[in-house]
């Protein structure tokens, strides 16, 4: 798979072999039917395994099975992503457990047929070699080809989209004429050009947009593969062909759906943007069939405690602020909320009037007053909400910035200076709510978090397992939205350090060869080909998000789903 800057999630490889499976001795639902397993990913999704490998009729089953579950969604689903041998299914814990879920995906599993009807075909003009695909001359010597007979074969060839995954609207297309077969590149490139197709294993594929990637570029199309504000966005589906045809000249790119401009004035105006500042809500969900992550906020329960404060819904926009929060002026009266970390925040007031700012208060704020922010005291992310909200363009179904696919919020970025940020209608009359800031004891510097072992906890050696249950982690500069780095013992896989690419939530713990794991958190893609010794339980990533790169350590507490499930139930 290519490779984007993700310090967090590592890169995917174009296709892998599992290492060996050994019996899990897990609940009942995963041992009784061959060649299918149902295994928990976390407390609040599960994977279903049809099987192991790369070929397309065991995809054509498991996108059989994602259309079955469509016609016949139980209670509690909330979403699926079909990938090349499983589907990932999400559900809200709250309304279903596990081992319910899963007996009725096996019963769905029995009875659906695979989905064998072949999807839209699609034609993609294509100019290879020279500029546009400087690695076909390579690919050629290393098959023994001519440039010419690499570009007959691969045109002569109807691929099938198999999946979709490492990046929105990236459909991985096969299966490649084995005469074809070619490694990934040893060094990936910093920059591969949006519209490339690409070559890697058995299988070819299209950027849809400019990424660092590790395939062999053979050529370059112009059509568009992912509009976020396009209907749908994705042009290549799952089960659908494609056809390269080989053209001299390449047609205009076609123009994009034009952003919708939000509807309100400008009520804050952005005088510093701080460390990382972005638009966020609660995130995207229903798009990781279409490798879209969910994004959102990085501490949910902090943003949602604003929004109360600042009498708005739990899911309205508000801002992430990262270790060095803004300066923001007010031109318009309102009413905000500081809740996560403590970065020191300050209202001033008329000019030379400055009033620390309590967390978990609402505030009033005039036309002209100041919000700024000090030293960090304790704590990663802060967030802060305003009275009806930010109001930008929502995209797919949400206002969340997603920095990696380069969409939502402000044009998909961080927040610069001189920017104006609008709000929506604030309602009448405000809350009458005060939270307690949490202790630094409760956001300092080491947190312990719960971790259901799996989906592939058998990669992994004994002393592994061992290791990952007893030692702590420490927390690299590297981390970041996308996911956690983290240092610590060495994570021994028992067989290949690859599986075959899966989907993934955030919590997942994949472990690269490097036997370092990484916990994948709100800005992670959805799919990976890293083994997933544990996923971290829902209600603790918040914990994680505050923790300080750089200088936060990491315990991971091992309890079964049914344990996890148990003690959401029985919250107040």
């Amino acid at each position: 798979m290519p490779a984007r800057r993700q310090p967090a999630g590592g890169r995917e490889r174009p296709r892998g072999e599992a290492g060996p499976r050994a019996g899990r001795g897990r609940s009942a639902c995963s041992r009784l039917l061959t060649g299918l397993r149902l295994l928990p990913v976390g407390d609040a999704a599960l994977s279903v395994e049809l099987g192991d490998a790369i070929e397309p009729a065991l995809a054509a089953r498991v996108r059989g099975l994602d259309r079955a579950l469509g016609r016949e969604a139980f209670p509690g689903f909330l979403e699926a992503a079909p990938t090349y041998r499983s589907l990932l299914v999400l559900y809200d814990p709250a309304v279903i457990i596990f081992a319910e879920a899963g007996r009725r995906l096996r019963s769905l599993a029995e009875a659906a047929p695979s989905a064998d009807t072949p999807g839209a075909l699609h034609t993609v003009p294509t100019r290879y070699g020279g500029e546009e695909g400087p690695d076909l001359a390579e690919v050629a010597r290393r098959r023994g080809l001519t440039e010419a007979d690499v570009v007959d074969r691969h045109a002569a060839v109807e691929y099938g989209a198999l999946m979709l995954g490492f990046m929105p609207g990236f459909a991985y297309l096969g299966m490649l004429p084995a005469e074809l077969e070619t490694p990934r590149r040893e060094t990936p490139r910093v920059r591969v050009p949006a519209g490339s197709v690409a070559i890697a294993g058995r299988q070819t594929a299209i950027y849809p947009a400019a990424s660092p990637g590790g395939w062999q570029i053979i050529g370059r199309t112009s059509i568009r593969l992912f509009d976020p504000r396009a209907d749908p966005p994705c042009l290549i589906q799952a089960g659908d062909r494609v056809r390269f045809v080989r053209v001299g000249e390449l047609p205009p790119a076609p123009s994009t759906v034009p952003a919708t401009a939000a509807a309100s004035v400008p009520a804050i105006e952005v005088l510093r943007p701080g460390l990382l500042t972005t638009v966020q809500d609660l995130g995207r969900p229903g798009w990781r069939r279409a490798g879209v992550s969910a994004s959102g906020a990085a501490d949910a329960p902090a943003l949602r405690a604003a929004n109360r404060l600042a009498g708005n819904p739990d899911g309205a926009a508000g801002l992430e602020c990262t270790v060095v929060g803004p300066r923001l002026r007010f031109l318009a009266a309102s009413r905000f909320a500081v809740t996560g970390a403590d970065l020191s925040p300050v209202l001033h007031r008329d000019g030379h009037d400055s009033w620390p700012v309590p967390l978990g208060t609402p505030v009033p704020a005039q036309a002209g007053h100041v919000l700024a922010f000090g030293a960090r005291r304790w704590g990663c992310r802060a967030y802060v909400a305003f009275a009806g909200g930010i109001d930008v363009a929502p995209v797919l179904g949400s206002r969340s910035t997603d920095l990696t696919a380069g969409f939502g919020g402000l044009d998909g970025r961080a927040l610069r200076a001189g920017d104006h940020l609008g709000l929506g209608t604030p309602a009448t009359n405000a809350p009458p709510l005060r939270i307690a800031a949490e202790p630094p004891a409760a956001r300092g510097a080491e947190a312990t978090v719960r971790v259901v072992l799996g989906p592939q906890d058998d990669h992994f050696t004994p002393a592994a397992l061992e290791a990952f249950r007893a030692e702590a982690y420490s927390l690299l500069p590297e981390s970041d939205r996308v996911g956690c780095r983290l240092r610590g013992p060495r994570l021994d896989h028992r067989g290949a350090a690859e599986i075959v690419t899966d989907g993934i939530v955030p919590g997942c713990v994949q472990v690269p060869p490097d036997g370092q794991p990484i916990v994948m958190m709100a800005g992670g893609p959805t799919t990976g080909g890293y083994p997933k010794i544990a996923t971290v339980v829902r209600a603790d990533l918040p914990a994680l998000a505050q923790l300080l790169p750089g200088e936060g350590r990491v315990r991971f507490r091992a309890v079964t789903v049914e344990e996890a499930q148990a003690a959401l139930r029985s919250r107040p």
